[in-house]
């Protein structure tokens, strides 16, 4: 799996039109602007943009860019929501040889100026809704950084209109494009976020189609999560632009105007996290029926483990559409179409080659077919990753030619990958090893429950406790009678060590953006009150 945005080292045969060349200097959305230049290549509540527009633009923004005194190597961060000039300033950078880097504007001030700062970006692009944390990460950025201001969609003081710079120059394709790439910072679930940087030779802009695209054809694909993030700029912009696939993005996540957008656009693919699941199973039956969903082909999902129970009900409703990777920004290790993940439900796949991923101990040493352990990604042979200015921290990754990210799983006698949590939210009680993300799925299988969070609290004697932290489906009261409930309802499923010995209910469990629960802002919250 690759794309524009995260390509690693696959590659396709070049045409007789020079199509692979366009795609490895970052022109790919230039060639589909010569074939289907009218088509929609943005649809979104910010505006529209056909792949003729799209590219004219990017163009328009790379001379600007360049005329502001950025070259090859040069850093630009980007602070935008889901709207079009984010994918303008997307392939601007890929074709102007600009390292990317799309900030969470989530943040505050201050955090966005550490990664501002930390980036190097010489250029800074913002959305005038996100003005507060545009001009505390230029406030706060070290002197000589983020000299190039630019305003999208309204004012912001500092800041030059992004349409006046845009406006002022040639639309046509650049004569002389130089590969760009980019470079997202990890959570920061630990310490600062860092940056995942690849050298431009391990980035290019070549796309390869897994997707089952109808490249340049009536395809649509629906961007349900934020842009900032790998995994939509990766799966749900760069990668359906670059095959000529039109984009529809939503601003923000509601599960019944999805269903909505699938119907009234007809989409064919999606990207979306296992939350996004069960929220959509969540709606009534009457709302999941009213909305026509006939046209999904490919529902992909990834970045945390999905309950089999929540993947299996979907598909019931949807039909065998829901393709599953794992990954993370820094590499790629599995992929599982649906019809073999209903053969061997829970897999995330099979690695090819097989040494693709290995589950080992601390040091990367192999275990055996069915025990869990860390679980190793292979770097590519040319280009690996490193942690931007961190050689320990990239130094700490790498056991030879693999990394780890902490997941944890284990590779059946069969060689498929499945993964049981990360090492970050695993529980030792009276030192047995309890994966949260197990109780998790039981939990989500209650009628009752809404979303779940098992985590591990502190107990002077066993050490740590499992504790359920829930919230409700609307409608649902909490009562002590619901939680002894859900705790026999565990208990009926799970070994009695697994199970949580309390259930708390919370209004809103603590959620990333793209749908994922803080677990880490849960357990600090129990632990301080310890």
């Amino acid at each position: 799996m690759t794309s524009a945005a995260e390509a690693g080292p696959l590659s396709r045969p070049p045409d007789d039109e020079g199509r692979a060349g366009a795609q490895e200097q970052g022109m790919a959305l230039a060639w589909w602007a010569r074939r289907i230049g009218n088509r929609p290549a943005i649809t979104s509540p910010a505006g529209d943009r056909t792949f003729e527009a799209l590219n004219a633009r990017a163009n328009q923004l790379a001379r600007a860019l360049r005329r502001r005194g950025l070259g090859a190597g040069d850093a630009v961060a980007l602070i935008c929501t889901n709207r079009p000039e984010f994918a303008e300033v997307v392939f601007a950078c890929l074709r102007a040889g600009l390292r990317l880097t799309p900030i969470n504007w989530h943040l505050t001030g201050g955090e966005a100026a550490y990664i501002v700062g930390d980036c190097e970006a010489r250029a800074v692009i913002a959305d005038a809704r996100l003005a507060a944390v545009a001009t505390g990460a230029v406030a706060g950025a070290p002197a000589g950084v983020a000299t190039v201001r630019m305003a999208v969609g309204a004012d912001i003081d500092g800041f030059e209109p992004y349409d006046d710079a845009v406006a002022a120059e040639d639309a046509s394709d650049l004569p002389d494009p130089v590969p760009g790439t980019s470079m997202l910072y990890t959570s920061g679930t630990t310490g600062r976020p860092k940056g995942v940087h690849r050298p431009p030779e391990a980035t290019s802009a070549v796309t390869v189609n897994i997707y089952g695209y109808e490249e340049g054809g009536d395809d649509r694909h629906l961007c349900t999560g934020p842009l900032y993030h790998a995994a939509p700029l990766a799966f749900s912009l760069a990668a359906p632009l670059n095959l000529g696939v039109g984009v529809v993005l939503m601003e923000s996540w509601d599960a019944g105007e999805a269903l909505r957008l699938v119907e009234r656009h007809r989409i064919t693919h999606t990207h979306m996290v296992p939350t996004m699941f069960h929220r959509l199973l969540s709606l009534p039956a009457d709302v999941r029926e009213r909305y026509d969903t006939s046209s999904l082909r490919y529902v992909l999902h990834g970045a945390a483990p999905c309950p089999v129970p929540v993947k299996a009900a979907l598909m019931d409703w949807l039909g065998p559409v829901v393709w599953e990777y794992y990954a993370a920004t820094e590499g790629v290790g599995t992929f599982v179409d649906p019809q073999t993940w209903l053969q061997r439900p829970g897999t995330v796949g099979k690695p090819g080659p097989a040494d693709q991923v290995l589950v080992g101990d601390e040091r990367g040493d192999p275990l055996p077919a069915g025990e869990i352990g860390l679980v190793y990604i292979k770097a590519p042979a040319t280009g690996r990753f490193e942690y931007f200015k961190d050689a320990d921290k990239t130094a700490g990754t790498y056991r030879g030619d693999h990394f780890t990210l902490g997941d944890v799983g284990y590779l059946d006698e069969d060689g498929y990958l499945y993964l049981t949590d990360r090492t970050a939210n695993l529980i030792i009680s009276g030192g047995v090893n309890i994966y949260p993300a197990e109780v998790d799925a039981v939990l989500l299988g209650h009628p009752a429950v809404g979303d779940a969070a098992t985590i591990g609290v502190p107990n002077s004697e066993w050490g740590e406790e499992v504790r359920a932290v829930v919230e409700l489906q609307p409608g649902v009261m909490p009562s002590e009678e619901l939680a002894a409930e859900l705790v026999a309802y565990c208990r009926e499923r799970l070994a009695g060590f697994k199970c949580p010995r309390a259930v708390d209910f919370i209004d809103e469990l603590p959620r990333q953006d793209n749908g994922k629960i803080y677990k880490r802002l849960l357990r600090d919250r129990y632990r301080a009150g310890a």
